[in-house]
């Protein structure tokens, strides 16, 4: 029988911080018992990082936090040179910060990378290397999880690396998220823009569920597997009708594979790419069919985005001059850019709050008090 999610690891005790091994697997099946998914969030600086844990705490859930080598190599900071190495270390960097805090915001959090495709797989394996050092000092790796994207590739070549991975992975505690079917447009870097009704019409943005079928008898197995399952998704937010989504497809692969090994309903961890400015209908849907991760990068972006500006429209003067000219006020205050950015953190809280309703989540953090 190929695995799934255990319900004896519901059982399993979480404390507050960020979960691995044991308890990440847990908390996946916290997720799956209670029919309720959790937001993934990219961060690229410590703001973005404690806004997503001040979301946590303020709404008594859970979350997660991911990076990707874009946004490793910013927390880094574009100053160093070394590329490969600044995506490496700037994903440390954020892991032992997350590490520090989340146990102090007292809630559990999943620390994810995101989208490695082939070109970054020596980014994952310098990572692998920096969890297994970590893993050596403290009995825990950095990273809850990582994620493979193969999905432009064919299926053989996309299951034969993963296979892999989760070989060194799993010694370690640490879970795998891969990608089938394509999701669509751009995530900093990897894939293209969408132009035109090129997401409503593309076959690839839709997985067939023989194809997860497939990836998770050979995989789960291995260790701790989730699938990221395209079914119309796309990175971004797109004018309406270019977008068509088909959760069914989730729902229809869950039924395969229950019925194949003779487990519960949805025994596959699901994972839904391009959630931003998606239904909420849908997004619910979705968690009905075993979604337990929903990422919403370019609408916290934009939250948070929208905070500072609205900010700095407010204060236009202190963004000037020094000095108010009218009353030789000092406007240092105003300017500080712990004040601006501040009102991007609250704003993308907001958003974040609303993520947590929609998706169930809210009120229902495994550790918090």
């Amino acid at each position: 029988m190929s695995a799934s999610i255990s319900p004896p690891s519901a059982t399993t005790p979480i404390t507050p911080g960020v979960v691995t091994g044991a308890a990440y697997k847990a908390l996946i099946q916290r997720c799956h018992l209670g029919r309720y998914a959790l937001p993934a969030v990219n961060v690229s600086s410590s703001t973005t990082a404690n806004m997503a844990l001040e979301a946590a705490r303020r709404n008594r859930a859970d979350i997660i936090i991911q990076i990707s080598a874009g946004g490793a190599q910013f927390y880094a900071g574009r100053g160093l040179p070394d590329k490969q190495q600044a995506h490496i270390l700037g994903a440390v960097a954020l892991a032992r910060h997350v590490h520090l805090l989340a146990r102090h915001y007292g809630v559990a959090v999943i620390l994810h990378t995101d989208h490695a495709n082939r070109p970054l797989l020596g980014w994952l394996e310098g990572l692998i290397e920096e969890n297994r050092q970590h893993y050596g000092q403290t009995g825990q790796p950095l990273f809850s999880s990582h994620m493979l994207d193969l999905s432009t590739e064919p299926l053989e070549q996309n299951i034969a690396t993963a296979a892999t991975l989760l070989q060194k992975l799993t010694p370690l505690g640490i879970g795998l998220e891969i990608e089938l079917g394509i999701t669509g447009g751009e995530e900093d870097g990897i894939g293209t823009e969408l132009t035109g009704h090129h997401a409503a019409k593309n076959p690839e943005l839709y997985t067939e569920p023989e194809d997860v079928l497939t990836a998770w008898k050979a995989l789960s197995p291995l260790g701790m597997l989730s699938i990221a399952a395209s079914f119309g998704n796309v990175h971004g937010v797109y004018k309406p009708g270019n977008v068509c989504l088909r959760p069914s497809i989730l729902r229809d692969s869950q039924a395969l594979i229950a019925t194949t090994f003779q487990t519960e309903p949805n025994p596959v961890p699901l994972v839904f790419h391009g959630g931003s400015g998606s239904d909420e209908q849908d997004i619910r849907h979705a968690v009905d069919y075993g979604v337990f991760k929903l990422n919403i990068d370019t609408d916290t972006q934009f939250a948070y985005a929208q905070g500072v500006a609205t900010y700095i429209d407010a204060h236009k003067e202190a963004f000037r001059r020094q000095v108010a000219p009218d009353t030789g006020r000092p406007l240092k205050h105003e300017y500080d850019i712990r004040n601006w950015m501040r009102a991007g953190e609250e704003h993308c809280i907001a958003r974040l709050t609303r993520a947590f309703d929609v998706l169930g989540s809210r009120g229902k953090s495994v550790v918090a008090s």
